[in-house]
C-alpha cells in the first residue's frame, strides 16, 4: 500500500504533457500537488501558499535549452522564500549544470524523460528536507510586534484595528513612507475571517499604466502582442482573501475610474473579452499622499474615496510615538542578531538616548536598516552610537544612511572566506547560512 506523504508540492513547466505526466505520478504519493504553466505565476503562488517542494522546469518557451531562465526563477523563489525546497528539472542537462543548480540553491536535479522512481525518491528526499528545516526554524509573524507599542498614538491605533479586523469594512491607511502600512495591511488580514484566503499585494507606483488593466484585471490570450495565453489579474487572485492596494494616491483619473467600476459592479473583465467575472475581495488601500487634499483638488475622485474609506486610520510617524523606539529598536537587535548569528545582546544606555533624540524622518523602516546594519558591523556584545552612526540628535544632521546593504553583505562573506581559507561549509557556519545560501551568494557577488 502507498504511503501518502501530507506534503503540498508545486510543479512549474509550460509543458502540459509533463505537467499531467508529473502530477499523476506524484499525487499517488503526496496530498496535494499543485501545477502551472506560466512561470510569471510562480511569485504569486510561493507568496501565498507553503511548498514543501516546488519541481522546476529550467527551459521555458522564451529559452529552449541553456537554462538561463530556470536559475533565474530559483532565484526569484528563494528570494521570497529563502526556505524553499526546489528541485530542477530539464531535457538538456549535464554534470556542469547539476553542479551549478545545487550551488545555486536547488536541492537537487532531475533528467527528463526521468524514471518515476528516480523522481519520487528525488521528491520524497527533498520533502524530507524540507520539513526538518521547518521544524527547526517555524515561521513568526512579526507583523503585529513591529506595529504595536506603548504610545498612545499606537493604542488607538489599534484598539481601531482590534474593533474592524473581522468585518468586511474597506480601510484606507494613511501614513508617511516607512510608518507600516504594509504591516498593518497584513496584520489586519491575519486577524480576519479570511485569514485563511491570499492576501494580494499590489504596488500601484510600481504599474506603468499601459498594464494597469492587465495587471489588475487579467487579460485573455491574443488581447494584444505579448498575451499568449490567458491570465488572472490581481483581483482575481485575492477572489475569497484580501487585496491591498499600496500607494492608491498615484494612479491617474482615468484608471480611477475603471478601478471604481470594479469596486461598485464587483466583478472583473480581462483585458480583450466581454466576459465578467465576479469577485469577493476585502479592499485594504494605503498611501502617503493627503488624499483628502488630492480629492479637493480633483486630482482623486471624491467617490472613489467614499468607496475605500470606510474606515480610516492614520499611522503616526515614529517621532510621534518616541517610548516605542527602544521597544521596536531592541526587536530589530533581536531578529537580526539571531539571522546573522552576532554576539551583540543589548543596546548602550547612550544609544538608548540618541535613538531616542533623533527624528527617523524613514520611520520604522529606517530604524530597521540602521539596526540591521549595526549588528551586521557589530564586534561587541553591546550596540555603541557609533555602530548606529547617528552623527546628532539635531533635527539639522541626519543619520548616515550611506551604506549599501548589498555592498556590506559581499564583504562580510569575503571576510568570511579568508578567516575560514575558502572552506565553504566552515565559512557558510560563520555567518549563520546554510551551505547553499552561501553558494548563491558567491554566484551573486561573483566571488
Amino acid at each position: 500500500m502507498t504511503t501518502m506523504l501530507p506534503g503540498k508540492i508545486l510543479i512549474v513547466d509550460d509543458d502540459m504533457d509533463v505537467l499531467r505526466a508529473a502530477r499523476l505520478l506524484l499525487k499517488r504519493h503526496f496530498e496535494h500537488v499543485d501545477f502551472e504553466r506560466n512561470p510569471q505565476k510562480i511569485p504569486y503562488l510561493v507568496s501565498n501558499f507553503d511548498y514543501d517542494v516546488i519541481l522546476l522546469d529550467m527551459n521555458f518557451t522564451r529559452d529552449l535549452s541553456s537554462g538561463k531562465e530556470g536559475f533565474e526563477w530559483l532565484d526569484r523563489i528563494l528570494d521570497v522564500k529563502p526556505q524553499a525546497s526546489v528541485v530542477l528539472f530539464t531535457a538538456y542537462g549535464d554534470v556542469e549544470m547539476a553542479v551549478r543548480a545545487i550551488k545555486a540553491g536547488a536541492c537537487d536535479f532531475v533528467l527528463k524523460p526521468w524514471e518515476n522512481e528516480k523522481l519520487l525518491a528525488t521528491m520524497q528526499a527533498a520533502y524530507n528536507k524540507h520539513r526538518v528545516a521547518t521544524q527547526k526554524e517555524k515561521p513568526v509573524n512579526t507583523d503585529g510586534q513591529l506595529i504595536t507599542g506603548n504610545s498612545a498614538a499606537m493604542q488607538q491605533v489599534m484598539d481601531t484595528v482590534q474593533r474592524v479586523a473581522a468585518t468586511d469594512a474597506n480601510i484606507l491607511i494613511l501614513g508617511e513612507n516607512g510608518t507600516g502600512k504594509d504591516m498593518l495591511a497584513r496584520h489586519i488580514h491575519h486577524l480576519s475571517l479570511r485569514e485563511k484566503q491570499p492576501l494580494v499585494g499590489v504596488d500601484l507606483g510600481a504599474i506603468s499604466e499601459t498594464l494597469f488593466e492587465s495587471e489588475l484585471f487579467g487579460h485573455v490570450k491574443g488581447a494584444f502582442t505579448d498575451a499568449r495565453e490567458d491570465r488572472l489579474g490581481r483581483f482575481e487572485e485575492a477572489n475569497g482573501g484580501t487585496i491591498f492596494l499600496d500607494e492608491i494616491g498615484n494612479i491617474s483619473l482615468p484608471f480611477q475610474a475603471k478601478l471604481l467600476t470594479v469596486l461598485q459592479n464587483r466583478s472583473v473583465t480581462r483585458v480583450g473579452s466581454n466576459k465578467t467575472i465576479p469577485i469577493d475581495v476585502r479592499l485594504i488601500c494605503a498611501t502617503n499622499r493627503n488624499i483628502q487634499q488630492m480629492a479637493g483638488q480633483h486630482l482623486f475622485r471624491q467617490d472613489l474615496l467614499y468607496r475605500i474609506n470606510t474606515i480610516e486610520i492614520q499611522l503616526p510617524s515614529l517621532r510621534e510615538r518616541t517610548e516605542d523606539i527602544i521597544p521596536l529598536a531592541e526587536h530589530f537587535l533581536q531578529l537580526y542578531r539571531d539571522k546573522y548569528k552576532r554576539p551583540v545582546t543589548a543596546l548602550h544606555e547612550a544609544l538608548v538616548q540618541q535613538l531616542q533624540q533623533y527624528d527617523w524622518p524613514g520611520n520604522i523602516r529606517e530604524l530597521q536598516h540602521a539596526i540591521e546594519r549595526a549588528v551586521i558591523l557589530s564586534q561587541g556584545k553591546m550596540l555603541m552610537p557609533k555602530d548606529v552612526f547617528v552623527k546628532s540628535p539635531s533635527r539639522e544632521q541626519d543619520l548616515d544612511t550611506g551604506y549599501n546593504l548589498e555592498e556590506m553583505e559581499r564583504n562580510i562573506i569575503t571576510q568570511a572566506m579568508k578567516k575560514c581559507n575558502g572552506n565553504i561549509t566552515e565559512a557558510a557556519r560563520e555567518l549563520g547560512l546554510s551551505r547553499a545560501a552561501l553558494y548563491r551568494r558567491l554566484e551573486k557577488y561573483n566571488l
